[in-house]
């Protein structure tokens, strides 16, 4: 099930929010509990018992954890709970990776596994992982009781596409959260704006990726609107879905962390990952980062580190090389801002730091959504021109068809429409037809998904 389908929207969410709000306060989470195992059992019902007995682990070794503080034992419990969190996430999502690599090098091949990757694995794993560490450092109160520990980690809004939602954000909202109108409506507005932002431009531009994919006529514009459509449509997509959940968040009283700052208005590199996916770049500093020593090291140590977590990052989005490469590009290029071209950036005017930034992740993504090497660098060599027509019919028609909905996701994609609708001037106007504007992008996006068949959540995937 995904936020943007209609049993989603017109079934599920109204039923599951009725309940909610009919039960007394002592109730609300069992109601939340049981709505997310259905979420979940709705999109994977194999895999429910999986996600139910990584709860039942992760409890008792926190409990574990807790019980023994202070000695060896706890370490012990923490490193074995690692363990076992890490080892079903490599088995169900690295394994047949391993398996293809480890094939290249012997004689004697191993045998594929057929298995199916759970959906938000990746995302539910790394939320255990952060309980477990912040029990044993202290930072967080163990969860004595099983049900609230499991709504905290099953919890649907967050559950299957992230954001991350560590225990410590929330521990305090899990026994008492308010529940206000006001609350409420920021939470549907917040909903229906990432509703938007996937239907009306993430899946729009979905639809011309796909189309340049399956198409054999290319020329450099038609380069240019593939990059620069994958580009916005990931953003639009994966931003979209992570306003989804801080609204839904807000609807169940809870105070989600935000997940996105406008990455694409970034001057560097590293201001570009201070923004993107936030959870997951502030999950991997705090957990992989500093425990190797972080900067506070040899410069040596440090690029390791580095390279180790980047590598890490890469990884953790899918099982391809296209992945570890792409994270590693990044980190190679973080290193060499963090050693002399940060400095060179700070004094060139911002456009060119901008210009850079952009360019640098266009290509990032032209990366990322390679099916091989062969297919990456044809890519981007068609953006510079070789071996292609500047432009064709076929790309000056797909540049007139969608030069609206890139022009719409450009803008944005930048803080302007927010900040003229918070300027003093329209800020009361704004406030008038904000409910009726809502409203009317709520009846365009069901329209569309109505319609439409093209509506997958990338991160689904990961």
């Amino acid at each position: 099930m995904v936020f943007s389908s209609i049993t989603f929207l017109f079934y599920f969410l109204p039923i599951t929010l009725a309940i909610y709000y009919m039960v007394p306060n002592k109730f609300k989470n069992f109601v939340l509990l049981l709505a997310s195992f259905v979420f979940y059992f709705f999109g994977e019902p194999t895999y429910v018992l999986l996600m139910a007995s990584s709860i039942v682990i992760t409890y008792i070794f926190g409990r574990l954890i807790d019980k023994y503080q202070g000695t060896k034992y706890s370490k012990i419990f923490l490193i074995v709970s690692l363990i076992i969190s890490v080892g079903l996430l490599v088995y169900f999502k690295y394994a047949n990776f391993l398996i293809e690599n480890i094939n290249l090098w012997v004689k004697n091949k191993i045998d594929f596994i057929y298995v199916a990757l759970p959906i938000g694995i990746s995302f539910y794993t790394f939320q255990m992982i952060s309980y477990l560490v912040d029990v044993y450092r202290k930072e967080a109160k163990v969860q004595k009781n099983i049900l609230k520990l499991a709504m905290y980690i099953s919890l649907f809004p967050q559950l299957i596409a992230g954001p991350i939602v560590r225990y410590t954000t929330i521990d305090g909202q899990i026994d008492e959260r308010t529940h206000t109108m006001q609350k409420f409506a920021l939470g549907v507005r917040r909903f229906i704006i990432g509703l938007s932002k996937k239907v009306l431009i993430a899946n729009v531009l979905g639809e011309l990726v796909n189309t340049f994919s399956a198409s054999q006529e290319m020329s450099t514009l038609y380069y240019w609107l593939y990059a620069i459509a994958t580009m916005l449509q990931i953003y639009f997509d994966f931003s979209g879905y992570s306003d989804m959940a801080i609204g839904l968040g807000k609807m169940f009283g809870f105070d989600f962390l935000e997940n996105f700052n406008y990455p694409y208005i970034a001057k560097s590199i590293t201001d570009f990952w201070r923004r993107w996916h936030i959870s997951l770049s502030s999950w991997f500093r705090d957990y992989i980062y500093i425990p190797l020593g972080g900067n506070r090291t040899s410069k040596l140590k440090w690029i390791r580190n580095i390279l180790i977590v980047w590598f890490l990052t890469g990884l953790w989005h899918g099982a391809a090389w296209n992945f570890i490469i792409w994270g590693l590009y990044f980190g190679i290029l973080l290193i060499i801002e963090k050693l002399f071209l940060q400095k060179i950036l700070d004094r060139v005017p911002k456009v060119i730091s901008h210009i850079y930034t952009l360019l640098i992740v266009m290509i990032s993504f032209i990366i990322f959504s390679g099916e091989s090497t062969k297919e990456i660098l044809q890519n981007i060599g068609g953006l510079v021109g070789i071996g292609n027509p500047l432009v064709s019919p076929e790309s000056i028609y797909y540049l007139k068809s969608y030069f609206i909905v890139i022009i719409i996701a450009i803008v944005s994609a930048t803080p302007l429409l927010k900040n003229i609708a918070n300027s003093k001037k329209i800020e009361k106007v704004a406030r008038t037809l904000e409910p009726l504007f809502l409203l009317v992008l709520l009846v365009v996006c069901t329209s569309y998904i109505v319609d439409g068949s093209f509506n997958p959540f990338l991160y689904f995937r990961f």
